[in-house]
């Protein structure tokens, strides 16, 4: 009964190395380790970085905010600035500031050890904004923005 499936589970979404059954654990179809350095990091430390990242990027629009009300209001500074923390992080540092406080950071899967590159940081950060939620997510746990780019979040 261990593996039972009931509808709170809510929809799986095959990964595109899913194949006919889930890896040993998650990641193992991707190429990456059970643990440790490479290893894909789960929802729950992915979940903590983007609230450290909401929390800096609120702390940034509250002080943009109080000097100028020209780029808008609080909410709408805060999400700007999020998304910039997402697109400068991943493209300079392959990680933002939650990311790097949570000991996990993002790569490709296509060419191990390149940078992520400006593209795909974008492409990454929009689809986030936009359009998938950053616990939608595959069979292995990734989210469909890394699944879309071709990236990954690993423990670093």
């Amino acid at each position: 009964m261990a593996n039972k499936k009931t509808w709170l589970d809510g929809p799986t979404i095959p990964g595109e190395n899913d194949f006919d059954a889930p890896g040993r654990w998650p990641g193992e179809k991707l190429g990456l380790p059970e643990r440790g350095p490479g290893a894909l990091a789960p929802v729950s430390r992915r979940a903590g970085a983007v609230a450290i990242d909401w929390l800096l990027a609120y702390a940034i629009a509250i002080l943009i905010t109080q000097v100028t009300h020209v780029f808008g209001g609080p909410a709408l500074v805060m999400y700007v600035v999020w998304a910039l923390i997402g697109i400068i992080g991943g493209w300079l540092f392959a990680r933002t500031p939650g990311m790097a406080l949570r000991g996990i950071g993002v790569a490709r899967l296509d060419v191990p050890g390149e940078r992520v590159g400006l593209w795909r940081a974008v492409a990454r950060t929009l689809l986030t904004a936009f359009i998938f939620p950053a616990a939608m997510v595959d069979m292995d746990g990734r989210g469909m923005h890394d699944r879309g780019t071709g990236t990954v979040v690993i423990y670093s």
